[in-house]
């Protein structure tokens, strides 16, 4: 009984890491870009405009967290959303998002 506690525990905590990991708008932005397949840090720090250094950083937050990986090409490095199912994660929050707002409107259209 005490290891089916330690084993719900450890996986508390590794949903608890994915979800701090993604708790950021800049690793957000990240991911948007990287749903349209895999690219070099050198092309997501402009078109998200952030400095590189702070994108490498949060690059390596979601690497670690699992989120992406990547590989070396000469000397770029190439990143891309390495489990696809992150991005239905996003996309439940964002509906739930559009649910909790167009409740708000229909609350607010009765005052």
């Amino acid at each position: 009984m005490e290891n089916k506690i330690n084993i719900k525990q450890q996986i508390y905590e590794e949903q608890a890491n994915v979800l701090k990991a993604l708790g950021q708008p800049t690793r957000l932005q990240i991911l948007d870009l990287l749903k349209e397949g895999e690219h070099c840090v050198c092309e997501i720090f402009p078109a998200i405009n952030q400095e590189q250094a702070n994108v490498s950083k949060h690059l390596s937050i979601l690497k670690q967290a699992g989120i992406l990986e990547s590989h070396k090409e000469g000397l770029r490095i190439i990143y891309r959303i390495k489990n696809p199912e992150v991005l239905d994660l996003i996309e439940g929050v964002s509906r739930m998002l559009k649910n909790q707002f167009q409740e708000q409107r229909r609350i607010f259209s009765k005052l």
